[in-house]
């Protein structure tokens, strides 16, 4: 773990309880007199913490320093995802997070399967764990739209991943591209995009929806 999440870093004493208290206790076994780094994942700031002491309870830390130290991708990407089956996404949402993914937005597009929703807190909850391990500085944007018109009115100028003869790697400056599902678009959505807007990946085999979006974030992103 490169650091630990708590709402309240920065403060000039913090006190941690309850899974905080037993992964720093228990799991780490750290002592008093140690350094913790800590994130409010609402600034850039990484907040270096010594502990004070620890009870049975409770640690007690006390701030030493502070210093900004963003960390994330080197250019933003936001991915519209056609939703898929939720414990897929959750399979996933570690590796695109630690990628360096800015936002995803799940679509409600013609041939999601019906009945999944999005877990908002369930998913956040996988972010947290994956931005302390991983270093991330900030957190993803999670959003919802209820169609593919919707989501390209509110984002004109995204790209489409389908079959085409432009490929991914060719191109250059994409921040918004979206990711079917099993089964792809309708022909309605897909007249959503011109022809300049429709992009490929330089293979023959068939994706699942998951492979997808990996493959996408990391050719854009590393």
């Amino acid at each position: 773990m490169v650091y630990l999440y708590h709402p309240k870093a920065s403060s000039p004493q913090l006190i941690l309880e309850g899974d905080e208290h037993r992964y720093i206790f228990k799991v780490r076994r750290h002592k008093a007199g140690d350094i913790l780094y800590l994130r409010n994942l609402e600034d850039a700031k990484l907040y270096r913490y010594e502990i004070n002491s620890i009870s049975k309870q409770a640690v007690f830390l006390e701030l030493q320093d502070t210093q900004v130290l963003e960390v994330k991708a080197k250019k933003p990407l936001h991915i519209g995802w056609c939703i898929i089956e939720p414990k897929n996404v959750e399979k996933m949402l570690p590796s695109l997070n630690e990628i360096g993914v800015e936002k995803i937005t799940f679509i409600q597009c013609k041939r999601s399967q019906s009945g999944f929703t999005v877990d908002f807190k369930r998913l956040e909850k996988i972010l947290l764990n994956s931005s302390q391990q991983s270093g991330r500085s900030s957190m993803m944007q999670l959003e919802t739209a209820t169609s593919l018109e919707a989501f390209k009115a509110k984002y004109p100028q995204s790209c489409v991943l389908h079959f085409s003869a432009k490929i991914l790697s060719a191109v250059e400056d994409i921040s918004t591209i979206v990711i079917g599902c099993e089964g792809g678009f309708s022909q309605d959505e897909l007249a959503l995009f011109v022809p300049e807007k429709v992009i490929g990946l330089d293979t023959h085999l068939v994706l699942k929806s998951e492979s997808a979006v990996c493959a996408v974030a990391s050719k854009l992103l590393l």
